[in-house]
């Protein structure tokens, strides 16, 4: 009986740490169900070799163990006593060792015990604890439980949803309330597939230069995210609130522009990230405009990007105030820059608005950034920051971790490993064709991109061949396939093209072949373990 307990918590116990993936998924994507089952459906092999297999292994262990034991111990209810404790601590140790994995394995986004991903563990540890006694009273073995834990987690969303949400409405009331106590507030809302944190901290930093500002955190772009920001932070000593605004369905933009009233917006670009939850590039471009949809009819100022078709359509739908940026010589665009180079110091370019020409510097890397940076430059233009002001900025800006973020020591090393942008990568491959040294790839290919993702990769892939000297392709990515199609296809040398199962491997081959001097452009983030 004793044992019979302590195998139903530790059981449950165990399933429910080694589950902390399933939530980290469930918890990047907002908790939204639909997301997380198309998640699950795309990974559909993890599950069954972790899941399934590691379950119905425990299950028959501890059936079966007896019989191998009695070649060894004697007493049939002492075997069957060590029988079971041994396959309880085995499973414990497999287990332990997957939830140690996955809480230490790098993410984009890490995974953050809030108070509601407590409260979800603690429905997920209940009803765990509850299936594990049930199996246990019908004589079945619980491990089976571990099995089943990625659509347990989802049966816990389905049970405690309503509660959370019903939770969050009050939150968001209370801070839509609050941000109205503050009419004279200049309110900001940016957008759009790529690029909007970058732009977020850029205007930030400008806009300090005259103002008190306060601007969302990197991940605060959910409308739980921004209303926490509003109720915990926002004084009335503040005189901007910049939000960033994300989404991954229809209508998600709309309900923040509901809670921030902005009346000033940026719309940095249009692309393809999350298309599966979105489902047509149509559907992304609208979305992101409900930005500028909502913003007032009398004051309201938009300052949209360039480079893509959808941008252009927006910006002519737009009647509203607005300007846009430009990297070339179009008549329409209020501010562009002209004359970019690179060097292992950065970026130069020569910064022209309104028929003046300024020249700038910034720490930054690549043309992607000097995109953002007009972005943001435009809008503190319009708010009156001084032009001297923003080129000071500019000279101060910091990369954000893992983007185009250029370390300079025996060897010069581009890490550009957060991005998702195929643009973003392309940019990052140009500007390493501009630094000193072997030039130096390390990719596991661009991922996420639906069906464009074997076309985006070839491309990439061709472009390489100008602009590396060696690339190295960690993993086993479907993409790749593209990529290394697409330089061999452009005359890349096989010889220079490695393959590496993972980071360790690709550590010990730059070790090989490079020299003092040399360029290594990190590309797209390599995981510790493969999802797809």
């Amino acid at each position: 009986m004793l044992f019979n307990i302590v195998e139903i918590v530790v059981v449950a116990l165990m399933s429910c740490a080694a589950s902390v993936h399933y939530i980290h998924v469930l918890q990047m994507g907002r908790y939204q169900l639909t997301t997380y089952d198309h998640w699950l459906g795309r990974n559909r092999d993890r599950i069954i070799r972790e899941n399934v297999v590691i379950g119905f292994a425990a299950a028959l262990m501890s059936l079966y163990m007896p019989v191998l034991l009695s070649m060894f111990v004697h007493g049939e209810e002492f075997r069957r006593t060590v029988a079971s404790w041994l396959a309880l601590l085995l499973f414990a140790g497999v287990t332990g060792f997957i939830a140690w994995r996955d809480y230490t394995a790098p993410a984009k986004k890490p995974f953050v015990m809030t108070q509601r991903a407590r409260r979800f563990s603690a429905v997920l540890l209940t009803l765990s604890l509850l299936f594990a006694a049930l199996l246990r009273a019908l004589t079945i073995p619980p491990y089976f439980i571990f099995a089943a834990m990625p659509y347990l987690v989802h049966l816990t969303g389905m049970i405690i949803n309503p509660y959370e949400q019903k939770l969050n409405a009050g939150f968001f009331k209370s801070a839509k309330q609050k941000i109205r106590k503050h009419p004279n507030l200049i309110t900001i809302g940016i957008t759009g597939s790529f690029g909007k944190t970058n732009v977020k901290f850029m205007l930030r930093d400008m806009l300090a230069k005259k103002y008190n500002v306060l601007a969302t955190p990197a991940s605060f772009n959910t409308a739980m995210g921004i209303s926490r920001v509003i109720n915990d932070d926002l004084t009335d000593d503040h005189e901007v609130f910049i939000a960033e605004m994300g989404a991954t369905h229809v209508g998600d933009i709309k309900e923040l522009v509901t809670l921030v009233r902005p009346k000033y917006g940026i719309l940095t670009s249009v692309g393809p990230r999350h298309l599966d939850t979105f489902g047509s590039l149509e559907n992304i471009a609208s979305t992101k405009y409900e930005l500028i949809q909502g913003l007032p009819k009398e004051g309201g100022f938009a300052v949209f990007g360039t480079g893509d078709d959808y941008i252009d359509r927006l910006y002519a739908m737009c009647k509203k105030d607005k300007c846009r940026v430009s990297l070339d010589r179009r008549a329409d665009a209020w501010m562009r820059a002209e004359a970019i180079s690179y060097s292992d110091r950065g970026t130069s370019f020569t910064l022209v608005c309104d028929g003046e020409k300024t020249q700038c510097r910034t720490p930054l890397l690549g043309s992607y950034n000097v995109r953002n940076i007009l972005l943001a430059a435009a809008m503190a233009r319009k708010l009156e920051v001084p032009m001297e002001d923003i080129v000071e900025a500019m000279k101060a800006l910091e990369p954000i971790e893992h983007r185009l973020q250029l370390t300079v020591d025996d060897l010069n090393v581009i890490d550009d490993t957060l991005n998702e942008d195929p643009d973003g990568a392309f940019e990052a491959v140009r500007v390493l064709a501009q630094m000193p040294g072997r030039r130096i790839v390390v990719t596991p290919g661009m991922n996420g991109l639906g069906s464009q993702e074997t076309e985006v990769n070839y491309a990439l892939g061709t472009v390489m061949t100008d602009c590396a000297d060696t690339v190295i392709l960690v993993g086993a990515r479907n993409s790749q396939r593209g990529m290394r199609r697409g330089l061999i296809q452009s005359g890349f040398s096989r010889s220079n093209l490695h393959a590496v199962d993972d980071m360790d491997d690709a550590s010990e081959l730059l070790e090989e072949i490079t020299d003092h001097g040399d360029t290594v452009l990190f590309e797209s983030r390599v995981p510790e373990f493969e999802e797809e």
